[in-house]
């Protein structure tokens, strides 16, 4: 009788220890086995990159706070990273999946990312980061909702659908990266695809017959959050559903205030929640289309994507001309004002995208000033790059966060210069020394002819102003110093410039890069290093134990795949742990 007491005793010791670890920060599982699969999203047989042999991958939705963990088998026969573009990892650049924190996944190994979606809300992607894989696929849409005592800005929608629209070429990146490397152009692409599949044909003469299109299917009289991604490699899409408003809502992370849009032009790598009422008599089918913007359209006809909203009463097939683009061919600044428009919700509730108080933006002093200049891409050492301020950037064979870590010397410069060089263009592994919990103003100044966007990892910023020309020190009269959306992926037109604000509350290395794959892969983009100078794990998590080594450190890494072990554990870990829940409902039988 004794034992029976201390076993039930030990068995409600236990329970609790399971339900306190689950009562706080659930965690989520997810296995990515990364691989080549053959699809015509086109109409041609090529080569893309599936997970778990779907093209696009699966959607991850988690909750503000969860914990996030993703073993990732790559299957590829080359390196592979995954990055979470716009999710701030708090404290942990070590999770970041870019060449400057993170050493490859070689191919047949195992890796687990393991991170935290701390005080964050909204619409994000991932996708693999390195050497163009993005425009062979391998990306999926991120949602974080809100916790459940956190009321959202609007009446909860009755369905939730991720788009993810992109310009895509029938050659596969390997393909792409051997014309950049020949010094060349990647042309236009062969056509715009959403959700991984091509045009609905809508014109016998620009779409072939046999093409999988994308149906959303919806039913009337109710309203859906579309999140939109732009996943593609190099072209601004303009999106639009035929006969239907856009109610904007949030943007990759922060709500908007909410505004109507009949199109939005969506830059590579930017993503949008939008608001859409099925409040039409559903005569026919609807078209989804999303078309290139700020291009010769005579040469782009064939490069449209075209999708179909469905309702479950419609009377029939979409037909006729699809819905125009926005008329502004002779008014360059017509997409600009639109940018300008979208602004931040300063009055909803939900996670901050810098909880330390930086919200208040407009009256913190800024303690340093980048401006990060574009040009054409230029010849370095016989070479095609692209530059940032006259520095294209060479990624170490040692990622410098893993370089910091085991004090070695000569890696990279904290030399990024704060002003663009005057002399001839280099090649460096030049950083840009941040200080921890500064202010710092980025001024991001396109002198080239193409459009461009530009990404920062591991913060949310503020858009505080944007205009053609050469950015001033007058041009701060023109801020937007009290609703500026905070975002991470930001669009900066030819001849223009943008400029932007980061609290520097988030330690680690963090990338700044072109969103374009081409102007990234050739050499756009720096990081950013934020230091703590107090010694403390309370702002920056350890390394992980499952990290891999590479280039100096190379000889530190075992032979076998640590990484499958750790993805056992977590498999092991999930049934302890369902086991422990079962036996806690049995006490009662047990006692």
């Amino acid at each position: 009788m004794a034992f029976k007491s201390f076993f039930t005793l030990f068995l409600i010791h236990i329970c609790l220890f399971a339900s306190l670890s689950y009562a706080e920060d659930p965690s989520f599982y997810h296995e990515f086995e990364v691989s080549y699969i053959t699809a015509s999203p086109l109409g041609v047989p090529q080569q893309v990159i599936a997970i778990n042999g779907k093209f696009p991958g699966p959607v991850i939705n988690v909750t503000t706070n969860n914990n996030v963990i993703v073993n990732v088998r790559n299957k590829l026969d080359e390196n592979l990273l995954f990055t979470w573009a716009g999710i701030q990892q708090r404290r942990s650049s070590w999770q970041d999946g870019v060449l400057g924190t993170n050493c490859p996944i070689p191919p047949k190994w195992n890796w687990t990312y393991n991170f935290q979606v701390k005080d964050q809300i909204g619409s994000f992607f991932y996708f693999p980061s390195l050497n163009l894989q993005r425009a062979s696929g391998g990306f999926g849409g991120f949602i974080i909702n809100n916790r459940a005592v956190i009321s959202i800005p609007f009446t909860t929608p009755d369905g939730d659908i991720t788009i993810l629209i992109g310009d895509w070429y029938t050659r596969n990146h390997t393909a792409l990266r051997k014309t950049l490397d020949a010094g060349k152009g990647l042309g236009i692409p062969d056509g715009v695809l959403i959700n991984g599949k091509g045009p609905y044909q809508y014109n016998t003469t620009l779409v072939p017959d046999g093409i999988d299109y994308e149906t959303i299917d919806v039913h009337p009289g109710k309203t859906y959050r579309l999140r939109v991604h732009n996943v593609g490699v190099s072209t601004t899409l303009n999106f639009r559903i035929q006969n239907h408003n856009l109610l904007l809502a949030e943007s990759e992370g922060s709500y908007t205030v909410q505004q109507n849009y009949t199109s939005l032009d969506i830059h590579v790598g930017q993503s949008y929640s939008f608001l859409l009422t099925t409040d039409q008599n559903a005569s026919s089918d609807y078209y989804i289309v999303a078309s290139a913007r700020f291009v010769n359209e005579s040469h782009w006809q064939k490069v449209t994507g075209v999708g179909i909203l469905r309702y479950s009463n419609s009377k029939g097939k979409a037909a006729g001309p699809l819905p125009p683009p926005p008329s502004d061919e002779f008014d360059k600044t017509f997409s600009m004002n639109q940018a300008r428009s979208i602004r931040w919700n300063v009055s909803a509730s939900g996670a901050r995208p810098n909880p330390q108080g930086s919200f208040r933006y407009g009256s913190i002093n800024v303690t340093d000033v980048y401006v990060l200049k574009n040009k054409p891409p230029v010849m370095i050492n016989g070479k095609r790059r692209a530059t940032l301020s006259g520095n294209s950037f060479v990624n170490p064979a040692t990622p410098i966060r893993l370089a910091d870590q085991y004090k070695l010397k000569g890696v990279y410069k904290l030399d990024f210069p704060k002003r663009p060089l005057t002399g001839a263009p280099r090649m460096e592994t030049s950083v840009i020394n941040g200080t921890f919990r500064g202010f710092i103003e980025i001024i991001l100044q396109n002198n080239d002819t193409k459009m461009q966007s530009y990404h920062v990892d591991g913060y949310a910023f503020f858009v505080v102003g944007m205009d053609y020309g050469d950015w001033t020190e007058n041009s701060r009269g023109t801020y937007n110093k009290w609703d500026g959306i905070a975002r991470s992926t930001i669009q900066v037109y030819p001849g223009a410039w943008t400029a932007i604000l980061i609290s520097l509350d988030n330690v680690g290395v963090w990338n700044i890069r072109a969103e374009n794959l081409d102007s990234w892969y050739l050499g756009q983009e720096t990081y950013i290093k934020v230091v703590n100078p107090e010694p403390t794990n309370k702002t920056e998590l350890p390394m992980p134990d499952n990290a891999l080594f590479c280039g100096a450190l190379s000889k530190l890494q075992k032979p076998e795949d640590i990484s499958s072990e750790a993805s056992l554990t977590i498999g092991q870990s999930r049934v302890f742990f369902t086991l422990l829940m079962i036996i806690c409902t049995l006490i009662p039988i047990f006692h």
